[in-house]
C-alpha cells in the first residue's frame, strides 16, 4: 500500500463501516424487527446523507491525489465504477422493478468524477465555486420541467421518484467538488502529515476494498434476513399488541369497536403467515394488509355499524 494513501484508505474503511451500519438498521425496518418507519425518519437519513457526503468527500480528495497516475488509470477506475453502478441498477430492477436504483451513489461518483476532471488544472478556488453552484443549485432552480422520468437524475425536479437510493447529480456531485478544492487548498500543508507511514493501520483494508464491499454487502445482508424470514426464526417483528393497538385505533374512529377488534384480529393472524421477507417496502406492507383486511371483512361474523358523528 502507497503510504501516502494510508489515510485515505482508513477514511474509506470508517465510511464503510457506517455505511454497513446504516443498511443493516434499513433492512431491520424493513424487515419488520425495528418500527418500520424509522429508517425513513428525519434523524436516520440525515445519517444517511452524512456517509453520502463522507464518500463524495473523499472521492474529491482521491482524484487530486491520484492526478500523477495519468489519464489511462483514471478512465479504468471510471469504467470500474460505471459497471457496479450498472450491476446495482440491474440487481435492484429484478428485485424491485417500481424502485430501482437508477441513480445511485455510485452513478453519482462516476458522473461527477468526469466533470471534475477540467477542475483538475484549475485553482482551488474554482473548484470551491463549482461546488458551491452545485450544492445551493436545488435550492434555487427546481422546475417542473425536470420531473420528466429522463431528467430526474439532474436533480432539479420538483419531487423524488420512487427509487431506494436517490443520490442526483445536483447537489451531490458538490460534495466532490468540494473534496478536489479541499485537497488542492491543502495538500501541500495539510495532506502530507495525514499520509504517514502506518503500520496496519486499522480499517485500511476495508477502505482498500470499499466497492467490492458495497456491492455485496446488501444482498448478503439482505439474504440472511430472508433466510431467517423464511424459516419464521426470531419473530419479534409485527408486535401483535403494537400492530392490534394501532389498527383498532383507526378502525373505531368509523366502525363498531367490537367489529374492529376482530376484523383486526383476523389481519394479525393474517400476517403472522407472512414471511418478514415478502414485506421488502413500506408499500408492499400496506398492500398486504388491505388484501387481508378485504378477506378478514367476509370472515368476521360482527357486523359493524357506522359510529354516529
Amino acid at each position: 500500500m502507497r503510504a501516502r494513501l494510508a489515510s485515505l484508505d482508513i477514511a474509506r474503511g470508517v465510511a464503510i463501516i457506517a455505511m454497513i451500519a446504516y443498511h443493516l438498521f434499513w433492512d431491520l425496518g424493513n424487515f419488520g424487527y425495528i418500527d418500520p418507519a424509522l429508517p425513513y425518519s428525519p434523524q436516520v437519513k440525515f445519517l444517511g446523507h452524512l456517509i453520502a457526503i463522507s464518500f463524495l468527500l473523499i472521492v474529491g480528495v482521491s482524484l487530486v491525489l491520484a492526478q500523477d497516475k495519468g489519464q489511462g488509470a483514471f478512465w479504468r477506475r471510471i469504467a470500474l465504477i460505471a459497471g457496479a453502478a450498472a450491476l446495482v441498477s440491474l440487481g435492484t430492477y429484478l428485485m424491485f422493478p417500481e424502485a430501482f436504483v437508477f441513480f445511485g451513489i455510485l452513478h453519482c461518483i462516476a458522473a461527477a468524477s468526469v466533470l471534475a476532471l477540467p477542475l483538475l488544472n484549475l485553482p482551488w478556488f474554482a473548484s470551491l465555486l463549482a461546488a458551491a453552484l452545485s450544492i445551493f443549485a436545488p435550492l434555487l432552480l427546481l422546475n417542473a420541467i425536470f420531473d420528466a422520468p429522463f431528467l430526474t437524475w439532474i436533480g432539479l425536479s420538483t419531487s423524488n421518484p420512487p427509487t431506494n437510493d436517490y443520490r442526483p447529480l445536483l447537489p451531490w456531485a458538490g460534495y466532490v467538488f468540494l473534496g478536489v478544492a479541499a485537497a488542492q487548498l491543502w495538500r501541500a500543508r495539510a495532506l502530507a502529515p495525514l499520509c504517514a507511514d502506518w503500520r496496519n493501520p486499522p480499517f485500511a483494508f476495508l477502505g482498500r476494498h470499499s466497492l467490492a464491499i458495497y456491492l455485496i454487502h446488501q444482498p448478503i445482508l439482505f439474504g440472511l434476513f430472508q433466510g431467517v424470514a423464511s424459516i419464521g426464526a426470531f419473530r419479534t417483528p409485527m408486535d401483535d399488541e403494537v400492530f392490534l393497538g394501532q389498527c383498532e385505533a383507526s378502525c373505531v374512529e368509523k366502525l363498531d369497536a367490537a367489529y374492529c377488534h376482530a376484523q383486526c384480529l383476523c389481519i394479525a393472524d393474517g400476517m403472522r403467515n407472512v414471511t418478514l421477507g415478502e414485506l421488502v417496502d413500506s408499500e408492499e406492507r400496506v398492500r398486504r394488509i388491505q388484501e387481508l383486511a378485504q378477506i378478514c371483512a367476509e370472515r368476521v361474523e360482527t357486523k359493524p355499524r357506522e359510529q354516529q358523528q
